[in-house]
């Protein structure tokens, strides 16, 4: 018999035995559904999160900070600089001949849950320009803020999240209320928050620039020639980026993190699964000794034996694994999650696609053959004459 007609024959037969190691057989399976489902809902938080980001961006449009700023919140732009900014070259114009380019102002409002916790929501000041700008924006109900006056504008995704964020709700923000006056979507990141008048905004603030000038470019292309007038001006000290390498490079620090955080808690519970399935396989091998030794005593090599054993822990895995993907999908697929910090927070709905799927199955094989892989050859090594005599 070939090797391949071996390996069939003592896999029929390991599979046969299962229902008399039932619940042995089910502890590997729940262990590896376990992993599965813990990694793959955390590697969906990652790539959704880092999927809302970098949507945000667009090549064809800039972002322009203080030199040394990481992020608008922790950047700032006087006037002089602002106007400098707006009239360098490679700026698109919109319909009215004005340079389509937005000064925001970018800060944190806290705000309740439905459960009464407190987290904080991005509140994005913007100038007349910036519908220009930014097309994506598109209001869904009620009207735009009016300039001048502190009215606001709310992210579709904010109101999944949070409490009292309806039309006609207030806002209080530095002693004063702020009127929620429309809702907007815009499928990115700017949808966790609210926006509103960058004028009226600094003014509340008392604070005379804003954090970041947002510019939508000629092309694609006008970006060399505008990030070059800017750098090279003396009076200036900026850093200027495509917007989709700003988000993309935004999305990184969240990213590592969470891949740390994915890593050591799936691997604690790999561990435990690993000894799990060490511990099922061992017991399968010795429960079937006299059969594997009269195999072997008939014919069948120690190679059709270990591979028997190691495809038995496979079929184990991957059937943990597709029960911690579906546990997964049906608890956690297209969830809510709010991803918040002492400044900001972003809104983003979990997905979990089936590259994550794979990537749960691929675990699982792992700690399979792992798991599969002393017992199998403990199984090819065992004396026959011993075996057989039932020692």
């Amino acid at each position: 018999m070939t090797l391949f007609g071996q390996v069939g024959a003592v896999t029929a037969m390991n599979l046969r035995t299962i229902p008399q190691r039932l619940a042995s057989s089910c502890v590997v399976v729940v262990g590896i559904a376990g992993v599965v489902a813990v990694l793959v809902s955390v590697l969906g938080i990652t790539t959704s999160l880092e999927e809302t980001l970098v949507s945000t961006g667009r090549s064809d449009r800039a972002i322009v900070l203080r030199g040394g700023a990481n992020a608008e919140v922790s950047s700032g732009l006087s006037v002089d600089e602002t106007l400098a900014i707006i009239d360098a070259p490679g700026i698109a114009r919109t319909a009215d001949g004005d340079a389509a380019a937005t000064v925001d102002m970018v800060t944190g409002v806290d705000l309740e849950k439905p459960d009464g916790a407190a987290a904080a929501i991005s509140l994005r000041g913007m100038s007349a320009q910036a519908l220009s700008v930014r097309s994506e924006i598109e209001l869904v109900a009620g009207r735009l803020y009016e300039p001048g006056l502190r009215e606001l504008i709310v992210g579709a995704s904010v109101q999944d999240e949070f409490a009292a964020v309806a039309i006609g709700d207030s806002v209080a923000l530095r002693e004063s209320e702020w009127t929620i006056v429309g809702v907007f979507t815009s499928g990115d990141a700017l949808e966790s928050g609210f926006l509103t008048d960058v004028d009226t905004l600094l003014s509340t603030y008392q604070r005379t620039g804003g954090s970041s000038v947002t510019v939508l470019l000629e092309s694609e292309d006008a970006f060399d020639e505008f990030r070059d007038a800017l750098t090279s001006n003396p009076l200036l000290s900026v850093d200027v980026l495509r917007e989709v390498e700003y988000y993309r490079r935004q999305s990184e620090g969240v990213g590592d993190i969470l891949d740390v955080v994915t890593t050591f808690i799936a691997g604690i519970m790999a561990v435990g699964a690993l000894f799990a399935a060490l511990n099922t396989m061992y017991a399968a091998v010795s429960s079937r000794a006299v059969e594997i030794a009269t195999l072997r005593a008939i014919g069948f090599g120690p190679s059709g034996v270990v591979a028997s054993v190691l495809v038995e822990a496979l079929l184990l895995s991957v059937a943990g694994a597709l029960l911690g993907a579906a546990i997964a999908w049906a608890l956690f697929s297209g969830t809510t999650i709010n991803m918040g910090s002492v400044v900001s927070s972003i809104v983003f709905r979990l997905e979990v696609s089936g590259g994550l799927v794979a990537q749960g199955i691929a675990w699982a094989c792992a700690v399979g053959l792992l798991g599969g892989l002393l017992p199998a050859v403990r199984a090819a090594r065992l004396p026959v004459a011993t075996a057989i005599r039932g020692l």
